[in-house]
């Protein structure tokens, strides 16, 4: 089997990838029509960050790490590590040490569908993670794999300078070829959940905002004051 480092990678401008962070993981997932969302096993190891940047992917043998350091080599500020397994592993594949080098070459976060450790360190640095474990298992540097070919995390295929966003609610990532036009349904979503917000926030309820009322009725549902005593 042949693997791969690839260096070249188209990557979305950074207005489209500033305009997605703004917009966050569940309205840009809407905005894309439902798409994009990786599965909540990979979830966020820290609280209140939100990052955007463009894909590059590593697919690694299980239980080592060799490939991440040789994807740092064609990381550029800005960009997201996408890293994942031949076979399932939550072993600690990554700590501070590969994340001081991350940062070094300017990568905003790293989301891995395997382990890290050192997460207090991981936190105190201030580099943002999204894993599908913590776990103290060590690696190995021993096996080969590929650097910026497509895979697949968590249920989600992920392609090198696909625009992948992070944040509490999880992670999104998007063809940055349909970024300009997620980032503009993104605005406008935005712009009318700040209408929506103002309205609830006055008292209206969201039965009558979304004109709910007539869908409950065909479906078939009562308003009463009490239960009728058969069902009590």
């Amino acid at each position: 089997m042949t693997h791969y480092v690839v260096r070249a990678v188209d990557r979305a401008d950074p207005e489209t990838i500033a305009a997605l962070r703004g917009a966050g993981v569940a309205t840009g997932h809407e905005a894309a029509g439902r798409i994009g969302l990786l599965g909540p096993a990979i979830r966020a190891r820290q609280s209140g960050v939100v990052i955007a940047g463009p894909a590059i992917t590593v697919s690694c043998p299980p239980g080592d790490n060799l490939m991440i350091h040789a994807a740092v080599e064609v990381c550029r500020p800005g960009d997201v590590l996408v890293v994942t397994t031949t076979s399932p592993s939550t072993d600690g594949m990554f700590g501070d040490l590969l994340a001081t080098s991350l940062m070094a070459h300017g990568v905003v976060g790293l989301v891995i569908d395997a382990g890290v450790r050192d997460l207090a360190a991981l936190r105190e640095m201030g580099f943002p993670v999204w894993s599908r474990a913590v776990h103290a298992q060590g690696t190995m540097k021993a096996g080969p794999g590929s650097v910026n070919i497509p895979v697949v995390a968590a249920g989600q295929i992920v392609r090198p300078g696909d625009i992948v966003v992070g944040d509490d609610d999880g992670v999104l990532a998007l063809p940055a070829a349909r970024g300009p036009e997620v980032a503009a349904a993104a605005a406008r979503r935005l712009a009318s959940e700040d209408a929506k917000r103002e309205r609830l926030a006055a008292g209206t309820l969201g039965l009558d905002m979304y004109d709910l009322r007539p869908l409950l009725a065909a479906l078939g549902v009562e308003y009463v004051d009490r239960l009728p005593e058969a069902m009590a």
